[in-house]
């Protein structure tokens, strides 16, 4: 069993998906479980290139292949609103949850 509940991948209004964690085994801040709110959070895997996402990819050559480490909650927001706002899916403490408009 895992020692931490991975967090359901986001969907966004226009169809852009990401996955964005936080956990001792991420590369976040803090770097432990269930902190009351990070700062920084682990993006992994979007459905497309997002280029407000792009320094913080750790391999630059596979942009929908990758993670994204430490990238700032208030980034993570931008590219929430940036695509419509969230249809689904669940945030780590301390990013805004930003739902889409009816």
């Amino acid at each position: 069993m895992s020692r931490f509940k991975l967090n359901e991948k986001i969907v966004c209004a226009d169809g852009f998906e990401m996955s964005v964690q936080a956990h001792d085994g991420a590369y976040c801040a803090p770097r432990v479980n269930k902190a009351e709110r990070y700062s920084a959070v682990e993006v992994g895997y979007p459905s497309q290139v997002e280029v407000l996402l792009l320094e913080f990819a750790e391999d630059k050559e596979m942009p929908t292949e990758t993670v994204y480490g430490w990238v700032p909650a208030q980034t993570v927001s931008l590219v929430i609103a940036k695509h419509g706002g969230i249809v689904s899916g669940q945030l780590p403490a301390g990013i805004p949850y930003l739902p889409a408009s009816q």
